[in-house]
């Protein structure tokens, strides 16, 4: 099969489109030939090996894992002897863990779900990863009717799901973007939207009840300040200093949450089949939309993930394959 592959860290002129062996399902697993892949932040980290203490878990000196790629959409081609939930020819998406920047990858059936009935592979692509962060954030900060939330980072592929599934559990929504994306954090339902480059939501003190950061911008304290005394800041950021990354922000406030009002709550999204079939219902309800800005053949993959890391992303990018 065709596959993405890189063999060193580095930027994206390091992917190269190569003939790789296909894989086997195991007893547990879905055999999906992917008809779609979203870029994630999380592509971009591995590709670079950065921060540098996520080689720890994905190689020392090379990746171990040739292909990168977890937001995949597409068909069933076979099941394991085990899998009783898909068969042949089912329309699925999933979160994988071995690569989906190809034509075939094998994900276990518990994190496999239906595609929503209502949209197509290339929109079902940009949902696992950016829409199960998204849900697993707010729970943290329990959201609901009459709360008023903060998402810092509005405009990117987890910050549009957390401005919808906000808005679609009634809370009032504050964005944070540039000026030029305003238009589009608006139209996903935000009440408000803060252009960062002309003011700091940090000047305010007390108005959130949570704040949902993806960016990592402001320093710690600043953001707590605009939380009300017993909001929730609930920390998703891949940024952070060359060797540990968010890490020591996220040290930071484990330290601190004992011992203040507010509750400071990292994130460590997982991968869950029940969460991507509660997204299918409310994608397919009209509650949540996926957004996709562009989409790029697979042997682009190069030239996706450059733009990615532009910024100048509304929503998701997507691979066809």
């Amino acid at each position: 099969m065709r596959a993405v592959v890189q063999h060193v860290y580095g930027g994206p002129d390091v992917l190269d489109l190569a003939e790789v062996d296909a894989p086997a399902p195991a007893a547990d697993e879905v055999l999906i030939r992917v008809r779609a892949v979203a870029v994630s932040a999380g592509d971009a980290l591995i590709m670079r090996g950065e921060p540098r203490a996520v080689r720890l878990a994905f190689g020392l000196r090379h990746p171990k894992q040739p292909t990168i790629g977890r937001d995949v959409a597409g068909v069933v081609e076979a099941v394991g002897p085990t899998v009783t939930k898909f068969g042949v020819g089912d329309q699925v998406y999933a979160e994988s863990d071995q690569g989906g920047y190809a034509e075939l990858v094998a994900v276990a059936e518990e994190f496999v779900a239906r595609r929503p009935a209502n949209v197509d592979a290339i929109h079902a692509a940009a949902v696992p990863v950016s829409g199960t962060t998204a849900l697993q954030g707010w729970r943290l900060a329990d959201v609901g009717p009459g709360r008023h939330v903060l998402v810092n980072g509005a405009s990117g592929g987890v910050g549009g799901f957390a401005v919808q599934l906000a808005k679609a559990a009634g809370a009032e929504v504050t964005g944070v973007c540039r000026g030029a994306k305003s238009e589009h954090v608006r139209a996903i339902g935000a009440d408000h939207v803060i252009d960062h480059t002309r003011e700091d939501f940090t000047d305010t003190t007390g108005r959130y009840d949570a704040i949902f950061d993806l960016v990592a911008d402001r320093p710690l304290g600043r953001v707590r300040r605009a939380l009300t005394p017993r909001g929730t800041l609930v920390l998703s950021s891949g940024r952070g200093g060359a060797v540990f990354g968010p890490f020591g922000r996220i040290i930071r406030a484990s330290l601190m949450n004992p011992f203040v009002s507010q509750r400071l709550r990292p994130l460590a999204a997982r991968r869950s089949g029940d969460d991507l079939a509660e997204l299918t219902r409310l994608i397919e309800a009209g509650e949540v939309n996926p957004v996709v800005d562009r989409t790029y053949p697979l042997a682009q993959a190069a030239h996706a993930i450059a733009d990615f890391e532009s910024g100048a992303v509304r929503g998701k990018l997507v691979l066809t394959v």
